[in-house]
């Protein structure tokens, strides 16, 4: 590939011309706001001029709701050698542009699993694909010129190429995307209108749980007004959970020992189906999840603190494996949590505290 066109200059689009244009492609950049191409092109992701004849792969990286008629312009137009879109839902657009009557041979719907609580190009970077699964959903007439087109354009960006149906993606990214999204919000949701008193209590847990609640709900609608039906179902799964689950603690108020008993055999069956299903999560490098002893250290909120447990981490020949950092509220200090293996846990916690850290239990 030596020539592309990105289409849409925000998070998603901005970051992969960033990183073909790190590889010596000629990137041409467009967007309905003229400012948000200049700002892409400032920041070394091409150029906002248009280029002089097709290109070798259009990227069209637009809301869901416009993917199918930017895609359709661009293939009228005669604009490149292939296209393909980033958009987050895949049944839809293919559907629509074969309404159209458009010849599909020079198209692949594919979806990069990754992105951001921030949009515009101003957040994109060229490592956000780093190691994240790259969807293909090519149709039966996808020319294997294109598919080799958008390998290419996986591989540049550093993702794991992943082939589906598109609608068998539709209904995966529902369970493992769309739907966590409306959860996290419906429980950030309940801190609105919470006493000063209980929000200041809030730990890892419920920063954990709504993390991804401070994303853009304009962007959400879309993506969500594209694809209601298969969230719209794995939310009704979890509805019935919840109704279940709520019976099963009023039982627990009980004064009889046998609702009580049912109660607890309610909520233990939730508890236990989520760590059975937490479990199939892949772990590091996309393998089975690995069970890891967490080593943690207080640590001041000062300059090079990081860099120092990291450095006495690896003088002492310990990987470690996954890191997270929990605030303490009122504090100007956190509790850093060490993933490591289970076996080099004694070594790292001995090695840190010879070298003075201040080691927690749990």
């Amino acid at each position: 590939m030596r020539t592309a066109l990105v289409i849409g200059t925000g998070l998603i689009g901005t970051s992969a011309a960033l990183a073909l244009a790190g590889r010596g492609v000629t990137v041409h950049l467009r967007d309905h706001d003229p400012a948000s191409a200049r700002t892409a092109a400032a920041l070394g992701a091409g150029t906002d001029t248009e280029p002089e004849g097709p290109v070798d792969l259009a990227i069209v990286a637009v809301p869901p709701a416009h993917t199918a008629a930017a895609l359709a312009a661009a293939m009228r137009a005669g604009a490149a050698r292939g296209y393909l879109d980033v958009a987050s839902v895949k049944g839809g657009p293919q559907r629509q542009l074969e309404a159209m009557g458009l010849d599909l041979t020079a198209y692949i719907g594919t979806h990069p699993m990754s992105g951001k609580e921030r949009s515009g190009p101003l957040a994109a970077g060229a490592d956000l694909f780093e190691g994240r699964p790259w969807v293909l959903t090519p149709t039966r007439t996808t020319d294997t010129e294109v598919l080799n087109l958008a390998l290419e354009l996986v591989a540049v960006c550093g993702a794991v190429p992943v082939v589906m149906d598109a609608d068998a993606h539709d209904r995966a990214v529902a369970l493992v995307s769309h739907t966590p999204q409306l959860v996290s919000s419906m429980v950030a949701a309940r801190l609105e209108e919470a006493e000063e008193s209980a929000v200041r209590l809030c730990g890892q847990g419920i920063r954990d749980v709504t993390r991804i609640a401070a994303s853009d709900p304009r962007m959400w609608i879309e993506i969500l007004s594209a694809n209601p039906g298969p969230v719209a179902d794995v939310l009704a799964g979890v509805a019935a959970d919840l109704d279940e689950t709520v019976r099963a603690l009023r039982s627990l108020q009980s004064a009889d020992e046998e609702k009580r008993r049912d109660g607890a055999t309610g909520v233990e069956d939730v508890l236990r189906r989520g760590n059975a299903g937490r479990a199939r999560v892949p772990g590091k490098h996309g393998t089975a999840p690995a069970a890891y002893e967490t080593v943690v250290v207080l640590i001041g909120d000062r300059p090079g603190e990081l860099a120092r447990i990291f450095a006495d981490a690896g003088r002492a020949g310990i990987n470690v494996e996954d890191v997270r950092i929990e605030h303490a509220t009122g504090r100007q200090a956190g509790l850093v949590q060490l993933m490591v293996e289970p076996a080099a846990a004694p070594a790292l916690a001995a090695a840190l505290r010879d070298r003075g850290w201040s080691l927690r239990t749990g």
